[in-house]
């Protein structure tokens, strides 16, 4: 019973692990998204004041991601 715990808490982990990183991910292209928007004046109908702050919301939830991630990884 204590190996099928640890084998399904093992899983757990790893599944985490590869979420956050995903997440790492797509936080990235959506940065890089924002910036390319930004540079040409693509703000499909709001602000360049109100896209700069999801620039900076975005970028903010990847610094909180990439902690996640870490934690994850040192509890290994």
């Amino acid at each position: 019973m204590h190996l099928i715990l640890v084998m399904m808490s093992s899983a757990i982990h790893n599944q985490a692990i590869d979420k956050a990183f995903a997440k790492i991910t797509i936080l990235g292209f959506d940065i890089e998204r924002l910036k390319k928007d930004l540079k040409h004046g693509n703000t499909g109908g709001i602000t360049t004041e109100e896209l700069t702050q999801v620039l900076n919301g975005t970028k903010k939830e990847l610094k909180v991601w990439q902690y996640i991630a870490e934690t994850i990884e040192k509890n290994n």
